[in-house]
């Protein structure tokens, strides 16, 4: 989403990829018609996804995790690798953890039920575009518990530069699923504050995305998280 020349925000411009005809067809026609959003192609497979996605460079894609000839997770990665500045949003019929960590690990930015509303879409679609991570705090504790499982230390690394306790006090309220609005209004601070200390975090620890950052302070234990 940027600006033109009159000043205007442009729409958030999203490709909408899914195998299930019915279900793509319709949220492709209900977020058309969504204020601030375009959708600017649709796609039934993840090869056909990740080519159109080279095309016409959306700025979102709704992923379906479950598809043929290539996964939602393959597609992912594939996107990513095309279009680095795209953010994606995967949608599915159930949290399954494996798929969760998957989505995330493999660059995705936000996790979606099929059974959302259409105004739960709407608002993801613009949060994640906004450069927040979409993650439930049910999912974000389902998260934290795959990163301790999963996740293991390496050894002789270079420690990071330390973060501030103001800094590791949004970090743990985004790893709870927090968007800067929510961690705002707890640390009774400005929203923008909020999203310097996220850009903060991510630069001191060399890091793209605010999942990166939880994955990172779970494996070096900077989170009291139980």
């Amino acid at each position: 989403m940027s600006d033109n020349h009159d000043g205007e925000t442009e729409p958030i411009r999203v490709l909408v990829v899914d195998d299930q005809e019915l279900f793509r067809r319709g949220l492709t026609m209900l977020l058309g018609v969504e204020s601030g959003i375009e959708v600017v192609g649709e796609a039934g497979d993840g090869i056909e996804g990740t080519d159109l996605a080279a095309s016409v460079a959306p700025d979102v894609v709704l992923l379906d995790v479950r598809m043929p000839k290539r996964t939602g997770i393959e597609a992912c990665v594939a996107i990513k690798e095309q279009v680095p500045s795209a953010k994606i949003i995967m949608l599915t019929v159930s949290d399954e953890e494996a798929d969760l960590y998957e989505a995330v690990k493999s660059g995705a930015s936000g996790y979606l039920l099929k059974d959302s509303s259409i105004d739960e879409v709407a608002q993801a679609v613009r949060v994640v575009a906004d450069g927040q991570s979409l993650i439930s705090p049910s999912m974000a504790a389902k998260l934290i518990d795959e990163f301790k499982a999963m996740s293991k230390p390496e050894k002789d690394q270079m420690p990071g530069l330390r973060l501030t306790e103001r800094e590791l006090e949004v970090l743990r309220l985004v790893a709870k699923g927090l968007n800067n609005r929510e961690i705002a209004r707890q640390l009774f601070i400005s929203e923008n504050t909020v999203k310097n200390h996220v850009r903060n975090i991510l630069e001191k620890l060399q890091l793209h995305s605010r999942m990166e950052a939880v994955m990172y302070a779970v494996r070096e234990k900077l989170l009291d998280i139980p």
